[in-house]
């Protein structure tokens, strides 16, 4: 039997809805929540998810912060379209320029594929113009495939070639069941996530459309975007679980290492890859932190 949502798991209702139109033409659904005039800290969801998954991130910052958040092609309320890294960054570009003022900035948080997104768009005008600091939570540049541990085996071509094929698997996902969930949990968060919390993210994934899950999939298998790691040169900070099953923290790891201005690598013991779902609060505090030190609230607010 599917659960009622209780009042306080209503997704939160955007104060106003907007399309961004990106460089190819493709139709970007952004929606802006919170006051005008706020601090903005603007936030991108990962594959298979939309702008539901930052639904508790979205409740704790509006009531001082202006929250954007858009969904990618083919993800939620945005349509499908060419996918690639390139996309990812016009598609970033567009929203931030819809958003904010010439010259306003921003804090960009990104989750998996959202953090890849910031990557993808580190040499962009656009980004430099408003990025003031960014939140990388559960993501990774390169090796996406070959060093996921989905499956329990040896590090090799096997194991490889195997997470190949789930990944990119073309069958659908159907109704979320309670098999549908086990799985889920498994695969994608840490063994103490509470069900209504697996339940959060099993209905955000099962929503994503077919093709847009299977084609953005094999975007993220070929994954290098180590260039774009070392050209995001705007303060960071970056989050792990350390119980993440599809982006380990060796990802998390190299990024801190190898970001020209990595402020702190955090560590959310027993977390998966859900890291804002799973530990909302840790991921809503990292970003009060940047908005806090890389925004200036008197200016912001005049």
């Amino acid at each position: 039997m599917t659960r009622l949502l209780r009042r306080s798991d209503a997704p939160p209702v955007a104060d106003r809805e907007l399309t961004a139109v990106s460089a190819d033409g493709a139709r970007i659904h952004v929606e802006v929540h919170g006051p005008e005039g706020a601090p903005t800290v603007v936030l991108a969801h990962g594959w298979t998810c939309s702008t539901l998954f930052w639904a508790a991130q979205i409740r704790a910052l509006v009531p001082d912060h202006r929250v954007v958040v858009y969904d990618q092609r083919g993800h939620g309320r945005t349509p499908a379209g060419a996918v690639g890294t390139e996309r990812l960054a016009d598609d970033l570009e567009a929203v931030l320029g819809a958003v904010l003022a010439p010259g306003e900035k921003a804090v960009l948080g990104g989750h998996s594929m959202g953090g890849m997104t910031m990557m993808a768009a580190a040499g962009r005008a656009g980004f430099r113009e408003h990025a003031a600091a960014v939140l990388l939570c559960s993501t990774g540049s390169a090796r996406l495939v070959e060093e996921s541990v989905v499956l329990p085996m040896r590090p090799g071509r096997l194991r490889t070639r195997l997470t190949h094929l789930i990944l990119g698997a073309r069958a659908p996902l159907g109704p979320v069941t309670p098999v549908s969930r086990r799985i889920l949990k498994y695969g994608t968060m840490g063994p103490g996530s509470s069900p209504e919390r697996v339940d959060e993210c099993a209905r955000i994934v099962h929503a994503c459309p077919r093709t847009a899950r299977v084609a953005w999939s094999q975007v993220l298998g070929e994954l290098d975007l180590e260039k774009g790691v070392r050209a995001l040169d705007v303060p960071a900070i970056v989050v792990g679980g350390t119980a993440d099953r599809l982006t380990p923290m060796v990802h998390a790891r190299r990024l801190a290492a190898e970001l020209p201005q990595c402020l702190e690598l955090v560590e959310l013991a027993g977390m998966g890859h859900m890291t804002p779902v799973e530990a909302p609060e840790a991921v809503t505090a990292k970003i009060r932190e940047l908005t806090g030190a890389y925004l200036d609230t008197k200016e912001e607010a005049a």
